[in-house]
């Protein structure tokens, strides 16, 4: 089975954008699969007989890890769990039935000190309770995308459990990629900064919250309880501008906006940017990923660009990026190097011309007073004539008497 879906990854090329597909992630890790080490299931309990366990090589470490992979089993609980290989170190369990992870998902073994990684995308999941994780000290990867975790109930408004990761003290990336239930961005938006504050997720370097429909944040401190975060990814929301705090992320080097609601980068959002880069301790550069935003033509876009072409602040693909021109009732997109290299045509055109009718202006009022003081200017030439020529008469007088 893990066999097939290795051959399988192998002629399927995951895109940059391959993160909306809910096998996104399971192909993720078996593509970090090589060869099997191990030709029998070494899971050890008949409640994981439907999973592949065993050794693999995993490309990302160069290292062989033990694997279990649990993938379109069809379980619809987590008993199995408790009963892993304590030296598991990678979980796959994904395309199962869940609606609720329960208090306590690996029982009271605690030999699972080798586990790494867990991956429980795509398993419908609605439920996590305060106390499902235990004995994951030393993961560093949880993944639960493609879910439908609900943060609170009209009925509960204290749903969510502030803890839900409090037991991950080594985590360093958190993958809720499209995690949560449609329609509750603002409960979602209420809550996550309570999340991130009781976990105390100090270690977390990678944040994934895409395709979540976020609009807005009730606390735009919601991310600075997390003091190592490097790369933060809010793609594919709602996001409508920069309404969240950025500068207490000291150490962030990533920051994906695309595909949101953003119509302008203000001033104020650029300077935001330029402190952060310019940072003294800053040990390397901001880079931002701003495209595929409905971004106005207008000035502030142009600004942008401008911007962009000064910053120390890297855009990926910043000559890519595009605006939308609304015209005789229709919308265009125009690139926004191409909008500001015509603005500077046209105003360049425009000075040319200014020039040319303001020098035909001068050239005609200088016409006119000559043609009005003509009397005058006639009644002076005799006596500048005259001036003129007894002026060469002594210079030349005088070259002869040198």
């Amino acid at each position: 089975m893990l066999k097939n879906l290795i051959n399988l990854v192998t002629q399927f090329r995951i895109s940059s954008r391959m993160a909306n597909h809910p096998l996104h992630n399971f192909l993720l890790f078996a593509s970090i699969f090589g060869s099997s080490i191990a030709s029998i299931n070494q899971c050890g309990n008949k409640l994981l007989e439907s999973c592949v366990c065993g050794k693999q090589y995993i490309h990302r470490t160069s290292h062989s890890k033990f694997v279990v992979n649990c993938t379109n089993t069809g379980f619809t609980d987590t008993e199995m769990l408790k009963v892993l290989p304590e030296q598991t170190n990678i979980l796959i369990f994904t395309g199962n039935h869940l609606n609720l992870l329960p208090i306590n998902i690996f029982g009271e073994n605690p030999y699972l000190s080798e586990l790494e990684v867990i991956d429980m995308s795509n398993n419908g999941i609605r439920e996590i309770k305060g106390k499902t994780f235990h004995h994951v000290t030393n993961v560093e990867r949880l993944i639960l995308n493609h879910n439908n975790i609900s943060i609170s109930e009209e009925d509960d408004k204290n749903f969510h459990h502030p803890r839900v990761f409090s037991n991950f003290q080594n985590l360093e990336e958190l993958h809720l990629t499209n995690a949560f239930a449609d329609n509750t961005d603002a409960e979602l938006a209420d809550d996550l900064h309570d999340i991130f504050v009781n976990s105390n997720l100090a270690k977390l370097y990678k944040l994934h919250l895409e395709q979540n429909e976020i609009k807005s944040w009730k606390d735009d401190k919601v991310f600075c309880d997390l003091p190592n975060l490097h790369d933060l990814y809010l793609g594919d929301n709602k996001i409508p501008n920069l309404n969240f705090n950025v500068l207490c992320l000291q150490k962030l080097r990533y920051l994906d906006l695309e595909y949101n609601n953003i119509s302008k980068f203000s001033q104020t959002d650029l300077d935001v940017f330029d402190k952060m880069a310019n940072d003294p301790a800053r040990t390397e550069p901001l880079l931002l990923e701003i495209g595929h935003n409905p971004l106005k033509c207008d000035s502030a876009a142009r600004n942008l660009y401008s911007w962009s072409q000064k910053t120390s602040v890297k855009i990926r693909n910043e000559d890519q990026l595009e605006c939308t021109n609304a015209k005789y009732g229709k919308r265009y997109i125009v690139n926004l190097r191409s909008l500001v290299e015509s603005k500077e045509t046209k105003l360049s055109n425009g000075l040319t011309v200014l020039l040319v009718v303001l020098v035909c202006v001068l050239l005609t009022l200088i016409s006119a007073y000559v043609y009005l003081k003509k009397d005058t200017i006639r009644s002076k030439l005799p006596s500048v004539f005259d001036a003129v020529s007894r002026k060469v008469q002594y210079s030349t007088i005088e070259s002869q008497d040198i």
